[in-house]
C-alpha cells in the first residue's frame, strides 16, 4: 500500500541518534519532560531503541503513518509519539511496540523523534546523552530477530523495505 507523503509532512520533524546510559527509565522521561516543557509544551520528543529501527527510511515511514493515521482519525493510541512507535514497530497493541522499541535500562543506542521542537533541544539531549548518528544504521542480525525475518528472505529484499512493507501491511489489516 502506497502511503500518502502529501498528508504527513515531514519539515518539522528532526530523526537524531544517540548513546547513553539510562539508569532509570521515569527519571530519564522526567528529564525529557522537562526538555519539552521549558519551551512550549507543545513539542514531541520520542525516545526508541535505535537497535530495532532498519535507517531513517523505516522510521520516516513509521513517522508518515502515524501522522496521517492522526489526520485520518484512525490512530490506535491517544499520543502522537506512541502511535510512532506502534507504527514503526509494525505492531498493534502497545505493550508489544515498547518491547520492541521502548527504552531500557542500561547502555542503550537511541533514536530520537523531534516533532516542532527548537533547535536548542538537541543541545540539551546531547547534556545527557552521547549524540551518534550511527546508531540508526540497520544491523540486519539484531532486526532479524526482533521481528522474527528469515534469512532467505533477505536475499531477495533489503532489511529496511521487509520492515516498511510490515508497517503498510498495519494500516491495510485495520
Amino acid at each position: 500500500m502506497e502511503y500518502n507523503k502529501e498528508l504527513a509532512n515531514l519539515d518539522n520533524v528532526e530523526i537524531l541518534g544517540f548513546t547513553g546510559e539510562i539508569e532509570s527509565i521515569p527519571k530519564t522521561l522526567d528529564q525529557i519532560d522537562n526538555i519539552r516543557n521549558s519551551c512550549c509544551d507543545v513539542g514531541i520528543i520520542q525516545l526508541m531503541n535505535a537497535d530495532a529501527i532498519a535507517g531513517k527510511e523505516h522510521l520516516q515511514h513509521g513517522i508518515i503513518h502515524a501522522m496521517n493515521a492522526f489526520k485520518r482519525g484512525d490512530n490506535l493510541a491517544k499520543d502522537l509519539g506512541i502511535e510512532i512507535l506502534i507504527r514503526t514497530s509494525a505492531q498493534r497493541q502497545i505493550s508489544k511496540a515498547f518491547d520492541i522499541l521502548g527504552l531500557k535500562e542500561g547502555k542503550m543506542n537511541m533514536a530520537v523523534v523531534l516533532i516542532d521542537c527548537p533547535d536548542y533541544f538537541v543541545d540539551e539531549l546531547s547534556d545527557i546523552f552521547f549524540r551518534d548518528d550511527a546508531v540508526l544504521e540497520a544491523d540486519e542480525s539484531i532486526l532479524m530477530k526482533i521481528y522474527d525475518i528469515p534469512e532467505k528472505e533477505l536475499r531477495n529484499i533489503h532489511i529496511t523495505d521487509i520492515l516498511i512493507d510490515k508497517t503498510s501491511k498495519l494500516i491495510v489489516d485495520q
